[in-house]
């Protein structure tokens, strides 16, 4: 693959990568900064790329481990005095109850519903992406699928 064709992969990619991103990381500039890296990464890394149809697979797994570095870099310790459950955060504040229940989920069913859902990536693909097999995809989706509707159906009867 060439950088030119790398290039044109990563702008058709672009909303991919931020939903990728989003899914992971809470914060836009986060997003941004983990994206930029991994497009970096791409392109210095271009030579590791064997088998250009596996191109796309390849940077969103470059993005994902950029995802968890900035993650790794940046974790923070508050302590559980300092946290309101009353006061939302200000990007919780803006989402849809569908994109609040789905914050809620833990990363791997996060990751794996976003991929799927709005991605479109087959199970198969997912499970060669995350590096795990396709029946622990198909149990982290019907297992978000459950905790999606218990915590919506909650919402729904708290009036949120």
């Amino acid at each position: 693959m060439t950088k030119e064709q790398l290039g044109e992969l990563i702008i058709a990619s672009e909303d991919s990568l931020y939903h990728i991103a989003k899914s992971l990381l809470y914060d836009d500039a986060d997003c941004a900064d983990a994206i930029q890296e991994a497009i970096v990464k791409a392109f210095s890394k271009i030579q590791t790329l064997k088998i250009d149809a596996y191109a796309k697979t390849w940077l969103v797994r470059i993005l994902i481990n950029e995802c968890y570095a900035l993650m790794r870099r940046k974790q923070v310790i508050v302590p559980m005095e300092d946290v309101s459950k009353d006061e939302p955060t200000p990007e919780k504040a803006d989402y849809s109850e569908l994109y609040e229940a789905l914050s809620h989920l833990p990363e791997e069913m996060r990751l794996t519903v976003t991929m799927y859902y709005m991605e479109g990536y087959q199970v198969k693909e997912i499970a060669s992406i995350l590096n795990t097999s396709q029946s622990t995809i198909k149990s982290r989706l019907a297992r978000a699928r459950a905790r999606l509707k218990q915590d919506l159906d909650r919402m729904e009867a708290a009036g949120i």
